[in-house]
């Protein structure tokens, strides 16, 4: 599965894992416990099939997706719309996740 599938797929889960339990926390019933740690399971999962010659490479790129993605939740679960600093900011981060997938490299 390609890394623009897997990444987007990874942060679903990683920001549905950790919203449950960011709701339980703030008084949610333990069961949202459950799903979010079945959740933040998969995330590791989809994330560790990344096809990159390193993990920290594969985690810094990652890492751009997962703000961007972050935002998206913001306005889509939410209900709070991002203003431009965020798309920007958010723009940045997919724009430097890009660089380091898409860089040529020797070897």
């Amino acid at each position: 599965m390609p890394a623009a599938l897997l990444y987007p797929l990874a942060a679903l889960a990683e920001i549905v894992g950790c919203f449950a339990v960011w709701a339980w926390w703030r008084g949610a019933s333990p069961l949202w416990l459950v799903p979010g740690l079945l959740s933040l399971a998969l995330f590791a999962g989809l994330l560790a099939l990344v096809e990159a010659g390193f993990a920290g490479r594969a985690f810094a790129a990652y890492g751009g997706i997962y703000i961007a993605a972050s935002l998206v939740w913001m306005w889509a679960v939410e209900g709070q719309r991002p203003d431009l600093w965020d798309a920007a900011g958010a723009g940045l981060c997919i724009l430097g996740a890009a660089l380091i997938i898409l860089a040529p490299r020797a070897g």
